[in-house]
C-alpha cells in the first residue's frame, strides 16, 4: 500500500483516512467513533450510528490495527500478506493461496 486509502462506516457519520505505515498514518476526519472494550486486551472501534466496525487494536501488539476491510471505500486496493488465526478456523474453510498462515495473531507472535 503506497496511497493514502479512505474509508468510513455504512451511514457515512465516520469517515477515516490512512497510509503507511497504519498505527502511525491513521486518522479520523470526521465523526467520533465508539468504543468497545471486547477482552481485557482489545478495543474495537465503530460507529454508535449503523454499528460499522472499522479498526480493531490490541494492547499486546500496540504496533499493530486492524483496519475492517469492508470499511474501505475500495477494499481491491488492499491485497492480502498473511492468513491470522489459522488454528481457529472453521473445519470446512480451506484456504487455497500460498500465503503464509498463522496460528494465532500473525507476524508479531512468531507462531506459523
Amino acid at each position: 500500500m503506497t496511497a493514502i486509502l479512505k474509508g468510513g462506516c455504512l451511514c457515512g457519520a465516520i469517515r477515516y483516512q490512512i497510509a503507511e505505515p497504519l498505527v502511525d498514518s491513521f486518522t479520523y476526519l470526521q465523526g467520533d467513533p465508539a468504543v468497545y472494550q471486547s477482552s481485557l486486551q482489545s478495543q474495537r472501534e465503530f460507529c454508535r450510528n449503523c454499528g460499522t466496525q472499522l479498526i480493531f487494536r490490541h494492547s499486546h501488539h500496540p504496533r499493530t490495527l486492524d483496519v475492517t476491510p469492508a470499511s474501505l471505500d475500495d477494499p481491491s486496493l488492499v491485497q492480502p500478506q498473511y492468513h491470522i488465526w489459522h488454528q481457529s478456523r472453521i473445519d470446512w474453510f480451506e484456504i487455497s493461496d500460498v500465503l503464509p498462515r498463522y496460528r494465532d495473531a500473525g507476524p508479531d507472535d512468531h507462531d506459523m
